[in-house]
Order: C-alpha cells, then sequence, then structure tokens
C-alpha cells in the first residue's frame, strides 16, 4: 500500500513538473528580427552578413523563434523594420521574449553607436547621425515595451569603410551598460568595445559561426552560452578578437532545451527571478589563478572579460604571447570605460580629464570637439556671433531700455487743486470763505474717485476742467 502511494505521489509531482514546463514554454513566445548588410552602395560589399543572417534565421527558427528576415534594408527601411518588429512585440504580450541580430557596419560617433543602412553616404562624420540608425534609439524602442527579455547581438563591429570619417570617428563601438537601462536587456559584440572584428575566410563570419555551434548546446544558461563564444572566437583568431556582452536578464534563458527531458527540472525555473553573480575582486582572481597552467587562465579570463581577471592575470603571468594580449586589452578596456565615463557626464571638466589621461587616443579629436561643444552650450555665442546670424537690436540699447525705473505715477498723491477755477472777481466781490472750503472738498472728492478702483490713472491735468 505505501509502494502505490509512493508511486502515485511521485507520478503526481512529474507530472506537474511536466505541465509547468509545458505552460512555460506555451506562455513565452519567441519573437526574432534578423537584418543581414552585404550590399553596400557606396564603398565595397561585405560578404558575409548575408550568409550570417540565413544562418541565424534557420538556428533561431529551430530555436522556437518566429523570426523575421530582411536583408540590404536603406535608413527608411531599417527603421521601418525595427517599426514594425516592436509593433509585433507589443501585441504578443509581456511574456515575449524579443531578439534583434545584425550583421554588418558599426559606427561610434561622438560616443553613439550606429547601425549603418546600405544607403549611406557620409562626407564627414556629422553626416552618420543624419543617414544612420542609432542604436540607443533601437535599444529604447524594444525596452519601453513590456516584455519578458530583450537580446540584441551585433556582429556590427568590423573596420571603419567611410573614407571621409575614418580618421575622425574611434575604432570599434562604444560600451554600451544594459544595467543603465531598462532591465531584462543582453547585448552582445561580436569583438570588445573599441575594437574591430573580423569579417572572416569562410561563408560566415567568427562571432557567428561560434554563435551557431554554441547555442544549439541543451540547457545552456545564455550567459554562459557567450563565455563559450568569446573563447571560441579568441581561438578562431588567435586573440585578434574577443566578443563581449553586457546584461541586466532578470530570467534565465537557453536557447534549447533537452529534447530529452533531463533538464526539465531547470526548465521549470526558467521563468523565477535570477540573482545578480557577485563579481570577483582581483585578490580572488589571483587566488583562482595561481599556478594553473597559463593558457588554462588565459582561457579562464577571457571567458569572465572583466578588468580584475586581466589585471590578476597580467601580474602573475609574464609569458608572450598571452601576457600581450591580456595587457593590450586590458589596456583598451580602460580607455573605453574612461570614454564612456566622459561621454555620460558631459562636461569641459570629464573631457578635459579624458584627455589628459589618453592625449593621444584615436578619441582624442571626438573629446575636443565635444569639450568645445559643451563650452559653447554653457557659455551661450557670443555678441559677435549673435550679429552674424540675427540682426537684431544692440545688446546695449536693450540693456538701457529694460534696466530704465518706470516712471513714478504722479497721481499717486492727492492732485493739487487749483484755488482759483474762475477770473478774478472784483475786490468788492469776494468770496465768503466757507464756499472756498466747500470747493476744495468738492475738488478732494472728485479726485478721490477718479483716481480710485484700481482704473487707469490720469494726470492731474486731464482732471481739471475750467469753468
Amino acid at each position: 500500500m505505501f509502494s502505490i502511494l509512493r508511486l502515485c505521489t511521485s507520478s503526481l509531482v512529474a507530472a506537474t513538473l511536466l505541465l509547468s514546463v509545458i505552460s512555460a514554454e506555451a506562455a513565452e513566445k519567441r519573437l526574432a528580427l534578423v537584418i543581414g548588410q552585404s550590399a553596400y552602395r557606396s564603398v565595397v560589399a561585405l560578404p558575409n552578413p548575408s550568409n550570417d543572417a540565413r544562418k541565424m534565421t534557420e538556428m533561431l527558427g529551430s530555436a522556437g523563434f518566429d523570426v523575421t528576415s530582411t536583408a540590404d534594408l536603406t535608413q527608411n527601411e531599417l527603421r521601418q523594420a525595427v517599426g514594425d518588429f516592436a509593433a509585433k512585440v507589443a501585441t504578443n504580450g509581456p511574456d515575449t521574449v524579443a531578439l534583434v541580430f545584425y550583421a554588418g557596419h558599426g559606427l561610434q560617433i561622438d560616443g553613439e553607436n550606429y547601425l549603418v543602412p546600405v544607403d549611406v553616404d557620409p562626407k564627414r562624420e556629422t553626416d552618420i547621425p543624419l543617414q544612420a540608425v542609432r542604436l540607443n534609439d533601437v535599444m529604447n524602442t524594444l525596452g519601453a515595451l513590456p516584455t519578458r527579455m530583450r537580446i540584441i547581438m551585433l556582429d556590427a563591429c568590423r573596420n571603419n569603410p567611410f573614407p571621409g570619417i575614418d580618421t575622425a570617428a574611434g575604432r570599434g563601438l562604444a560600451i554600451v551598460d544594459t544595467k543603465a537601462g531598462a532591465a531584462g536587456s543582453f547585448i552582445s559584440y561580436s569583438t570588445s568595445p573599441g575594437s574591430v572584428a573580423e569579417d572572416g575566410s569562410g561563408d560566415n563570419s567568427p562571432y557567428t559561426t561560434a554563435l551557431l555551434t554554441v547555442a544549439k548546446e541543451p540547457n545552456l544558461p545564455i550567459e554562459e552560452a557567450f563565455k563559450r563564444v568569446r573563447v571560441a572566437v579568441n581561438d578562431a583568431t588567435d586573440g585578434r578578437q574577443i566578443p563581449w556582452d553586457s546584461s541586466s536578464l532578470t530570467n534565465d534563458f537557453r536557447f534549447f532545451g533537452d529534447k530529452a527531458g533531463k533538464g526539465s527540472a531547470d526548465q521549470a525555473k526558467a521563468g523565477e527571478a535570477k540573482q545578480p553573480s557577485a563579481k570577483r575582486s582581483v585578490e580572488q582572481w589571483r587566488k583562482d589563478l595561481k599556478g594553473k597552467d597559463p593558457k588554462a587562465a588565459y582561457q579562464l579570463v577571457i571567458a569572465e572579460d572583466s578588468v580584475p581577471a586581466f589585471e590578476a592575470f597580467v601580474a602573475l603571468f609574464a609569458q608572450p604571447p598571452y601576457n600581450i594580449r591580456v595587457r593590450s586589452l586590458l589596456e583598451r578596456r580602460y580607455v573605453m570605460q574612461a570614454w564612456a565615463t566622459a561621454v555620460a557626464i558631459n562636461t569641459t571638466a570629464a573631457y578635459e580629464a579624458f584627455l589628459t589621461t589618453y592625449p593621444t587616443s584615436d578619441l582624442a579629436a571626438t573629446a575636443r570637439r565635444l569639450q568645445m561643444r559643451v563650452a559653447n552650450r554653457e557659455f551661450g555665442p557670443s555678441p559677435t556671433a549673435l550679429a552674424s546670424i540675427c540682426p537684431c537690436p544692440e545688446p546695449q540699447k536693450i540693456k538701457k531700455r529694460t534696466e530704465q525705473p518706470p516712471k513714478k505715477q504722479r497721481a499717486e498723491t492727492p492732485p493739487r487743486v487749483r484755488r482759483t477755477t474762475a477770473p478774478a472777481q472784483p475786490a468788492n466781490q469776494g468770496i465768503p470763505p466757507e464756499a472756498i472750503g466747500a470747493a476744495i472738498g468738492i475738488g478732494i472728492g472728485i479726485a478721490g474717485g477718479l483716481s480710485g478702483g484700481g482704473g487707469h490713472r490720469r494726470p492731474p491735468s486731464e482732471n481739471y476742467h475750467p469753468h
């Protein structure tokens, strides 16, 4: 009897767990927008983004995503595609996972990242904000929607191909901190901030190639998946390219679950809130790395991709090539973090601090330009600059006119009453004293009535009506 009861209880638990998994999968709607930009019109075409987009469409479709796939979009078409996708996400409700994959050119201008349409033809860096699509606009559009999570993957850090701005724009993309925006976001770059990615010699880029392989591993949390992508891309490019990501996810996500059901318990917990993992300090990393083989230690810190891990590695391992790679990566991360801070503060002092520390950086020209822009905003244009664009009155004349004190109202004091209101009378026809007193009283009463009630006060001369 006891065995039968235990069997029934076990069956009930298994059935409940299975139902929870099924309901979770049914509730979660997966939508993806895949964009491949290859056929650029004003520069040499990129061979792989269209291939990357096609393969990602297949993989995401197998992972349960309803995929909208587009290619070679102009600026208007790219904006329209993002808008249509956002509307689709909004229609599907708050349990939607919204994913955007973009392959093509990406640029950093004045600390902002831009996705580059195929119809751009910039002659100067100021043309990019007018002709391209700002990454923050895409993220803010999706972040404003009540969704389960937002995932953005950018294979977009290839070299700058536009000769008009190749020396004015900084290398690679600027840092985007998802923790500063809406919670539930994950963003991945194909390479580190401020670095350039490779298009690849095969049919797909190194980033997409690694992602297509790693994402198919069952029950692999997205953060762990991209750690493995980092190591794979680093190995494939001999350390030249290392993907980067930032996460503010509050729920777990896996591209694929275990079809055999071994991961059911983990899948059932997919909707539970995640606890942020504690970041290890430099000293903790030194303890973890000490005594390890240099290559194994190198792969650990590459997978982690944090400044404390890089600093601990550089302090412990002096052997090339790993020390050289990590030191270079660490120095570039210092620059990009300082740059992100300067842009966020956006004051002359912030840009001056950046220029003092990194005067020869590829971002120095942009820092000086932004510093001048902020200074003009803080102090305003000079009178000469104003006169050149506006035929305004001279500032001195305006100043005199506005600072001149208003005229005193003479009616504030009782008006003087003229004692003589008629031609002088002969001496033998004098006015009795009581008549004079009555006339004065009448005059004061009239003046008080005219000046009372808050109406317009006329000068005393207007109150005088000769007989």
